[in-house]
C-alpha cells in the first residue's frame, strides 16, 4: 500500500493475507533473557512499571488513587524516588522489580478480554500466556473483546510506555471485514482524514483486499484512539463483522496461529526500542 493511494494492499509485510496464518507452534522456544538495570532511586511510577504489575502510565493511576504504599504510607506522588531500602506495596502486597524482562506476542481470539483480570470471570489474554514464564506481565494498550490479532505482553514498563504514547507513531495494520462493498468516495473521504467526535483521524493507507467482493479493506494506522478502525467505517454507516490486527510495529502474525503466542527474538526486541 502507498499514502494516498486507493489501490489494493501488496506486498510482504503489509498485505493482511491468509499467509500469515501458517501454522507452526514455536511455545516451547525460551524467548531471550534479558536483564533489567533496577535503578536506587527509580521514580514510583517506574518501579511499580517494573514489577510487571502494569505499564507506567498505569502506575501513575494506581499511585494517585492511593493503592500504593511506600513503607506502610499511601504515596500519591508518581514521581517520588524509591530508596534502596524502601519496601513498596500495592494490594497488599510488596512489590520489587523483576530482573529478566519478557516479551511475548499473541494472536488474540474474539471473545478475549484485554486485561490481567475479568472480574466477571471471561476469558483473558493472560489465559492464553498463562504457562509461558514465571514473570508478571502485561498488555501493551488493547485489544476489543471482538477484535482479533496481534498483542504485545511485557514487564517492560519502559517500552510499553513508548510503544504506547502517539507521538512515537507505531504503524498498524488491520483486516476489515464489513457487512457490505465499501463506495471509493467514503474510501477517499476517510483517506482524507475524518472529523470525528475526537478530532481528525489520521490514514496512512487504505485499500480493498485482492479477490473479494469490495468488502474487505486492508488499513494502516498510527494513530491510537478508541476504536477508531471501528468508528471511521461506522461513521458511513457500515458495520464491521471482523476487525484483525495483522501488523503491529513491524510484526506480523507469520508462524503464529489464533489463540497462541510466542517470544520475540532478540532482533524483534531491538526493532521495537529503536522504533522511530
Amino acid at each position: 500500500m502507498k499514502k494516498k493511494n486507493h489501490k489494493r494492499p501488496t506486498g510482504k509485510h503489509n498485505s493482511p493475507k491468509k499467509k500469515f496464518y501458517k501454522k507452526k507452534n514455536k511455545e516451547e522456544k525460551a524467548g531471550p533473557v534479558l536483564k533489567k538495570e533496577v535503578a536506587k532511586e527509580m521514580v514510583l511510577n517506574k518501579y511499580l512499571a517494573s514489577t510487571g504489575i502494569c505499564s507506567r502510565r498505569k502506575a501513575a493511576e494506581f499511585i494517585e488513587a492511593g493503592k500504593v504504599k511506600v513503607n506502610g504510607e499511601i504515596m500519591k506522588v508518581p514521581y517520588y524516588r524509591v530508596q534502596e531500602n524502601d519496601v513498596v506495596e500495592y494490594d497488599g502486597k510488596t512489590v520489587t522489580p523483576e530482573e529478566k524482562l519478557v516479551y511475548l506476542l499473541i494472536n488474540k481470539p474474539k471473545n478475549t478480554i484485554t486485561s490481567t483480570k475479568d472480574p466477571q470471570g471471561r476469558k483473558t489474554v493472560m489465559d492464553i500466556v498463562a504457562n509461558a514464564c514465571t514473570e508478571r506481565i502485561f498488555p501493551v494498550g488493547r485489544l476489543d473483546r471482538d477484535t482479533l490479532g496481534l498483542l504485545l505482553l511485557t514487564n517492560d514498563g519502559d517500552l510499553a510506555k513508548k510503544l504506547s504514547h502517539p507521538s512515537h507513531g507505531v504503524e498498524k495494520i488491520y483486516h476489515v471485514v464489513l457487512d457490505q462493498q465499501v463506495e471509493m468516495a467514503h474510501m477517499k473521504q476517510i483517506l482524507a482524514g475524518l472529523e470525528l467526535e475526537d478530532g481528525v483521524a489520521e490514514v496512512d493507507a487504505l485499500g480493498y483486499i485482492e479477490d473479494t467482493k469490495g468488502n474487505e479493506v486492508g488499513i494502516k494506522i498510527h494513530i491510537g484512539k478508541n476504536r477508531i478502525v471501528r468508528r471511521l467505517f461506522e461513521h458511513f454507516g457500515y458495520k464491521v463483522v471482523k476487525l484483525d490486527r495483522v501488523l503491529y510495529g513491524g510484526l506480523t502474525k507469520k508462524d503464529l496461529p489464533r489463540g497462541k503466542w510466542r517470544h520475540l527474538t532478540k532482533q524483534e526486541i531491538i526493532q521495537l526500542k529503536h522504533f522511530k
